[in-house]
């Protein structure tokens, strides 16, 4: 798969954005992003093993689909909004991968079974893309950069302050 694991600061260039109907030309009268960000939570393991596992950072990822990618924009100026608009969007996911990866974490008792993790999921899932939409929205697609770099700025402070729930970090433990 055509994909990218999320890091902090990845520069999006117009060559990440590999879906067919990605174009940049005058003959384009209405913008469009598809931002190719997916949350994803996988894991394989017998029941003795899951009864015993705890940490579940690994499990959950947040990666850039270039295949599924796409941006459509009348010039290099519009398409440059929507790259801003996809970074945020990357980054906001991460963030919702953390809040994913410390409700495991901290719900996760030893006798759950496989499905426990469904309502958590499905309540970060919407959560993401209620902001998301709210952010695309107030922003004007990126037209209003102020708005952006804003809401930019706190989503990054939040993925700081969960540093311990990175895909390779070992939450911190329980005080």
């Amino acid at each position: 798969m055509n994909t990218i694991e999320w890091k902090p600061d990845y520069d999006f260039k117009i060559r990440d954005f590999q879906g067919a109907k990605t174009a940049i030309n005058g003959d384009i009268d209405q913008v469009l992003v598809q931002s190719g960000v997916i949350l994803d939570f996988e894991f394989q393991m017998s029941n003795v093993e899951f009864m015993f596992t705890k940490n579940f950072n690994s499990k959950v990822s947040c990666i850039f689909n270039r295949d599924a990618a796409v941006i459509m924009a009348a010039d290099s100026l519009a398409a440059e909004r929507l790259i801003a608009l996809v970074k945020f969007d990357f980054d906001l996911s991460e963030l919702y991968a953390r809040k994913i990866r410390k409700e495991l974490y901290q719900n996760k008792k030893t006798f759950s079974n496989a499905t426990f993790f469904q309502p958590y999921f499905d309540k970060m899932i919407a959560e993401r893309d209620k902001i998301s939409s709210r952010i695309y929205s107030e922003s004007d697609f990126g037209n209003e950069s102020e708005i952006l770099e804003k809401e930019h700025k706190v989503v990054k402070k939040e993925i700081n302050a969960l540093s311990g729930f990175c895909k390779e970090c070992k939450p911190p433990k329980k005080p």
